[in-house]
């Protein structure tokens, strides 16, 4: 018979894995089976310096937030063997790039699949969303498109009040 305070320590680690599900804008499952000490810590702290938090849990737990959370089930496939998750909070895409460029690394590891947004992801769609440019390139890139027309115009305004200029010199 289980004892009622392992089981109300189970039940809060439920509730916070939960919660960091809930609060993260994808959480990518990764196998990191094959990796030194050192090319974990290495990986530990290039997520902590782009404020993902990589964690190793127990699979048992995951899947009873995952159910507490209505995520599909299919997540229950990816939950066997050592697991590590990393929570991206501030970017979807930052997790699954880092992890992409680690398999490649260090090619003992892989990408299991992960959660986005509430919705279950597969390693090759995770790998897709590897791909995408990050937050700020979008936003670099979409300022600049919005920046094109209005220095064009400003080109040609110059070029026209440089006409007028000449015009009236002469």
């Amino acid at each position: 018979m289980a004892n009622a305070k392992i089981i109300e320590v189970k039940a809060q680690q439920v509730s916070e894995i939960s919660e960091k599900i809930a609060r993260a804008q994808s959480v990518i499952l990764f196998d990191y089976r094959g990796l030194t000490v050192e090319q974990v810590t290495e990986l530990r702290n290039e997520m902590r310096k782009n404020g993902i938090e990589y964690v190793v849990l127990k699979n048992s737990l995951v899947e009873r937030a995952a159910k507490k959370d209505s995520i599909d089930e299919r997540v229950h496939d990816y939950l066997k063997g050592p697991t590590a998750y990393a929570f991206g909070y501030n970017d979807a895409v930052a997790p699954a790039k880092i992890l992409k460029d680690a398999v490649k690394k260090y090619k003992k590891c892989e990408l299991k699949g992960g959660i986005v947004n509430g919705k279950v992801f597969n390693a090759a769609e995770v790998n897709t969303l590897a791909d995408l440019p990050s937050r700020e390139q979008l936003i670099a890139r979409l300022l600049g498109s919005m920046m094109s027309p209005i220095s064009g115009l400003a080109v040609a305004l110059d070029q026209i009040a440089k006409k007028r200029s000449e015009g009236a010199a002469e």
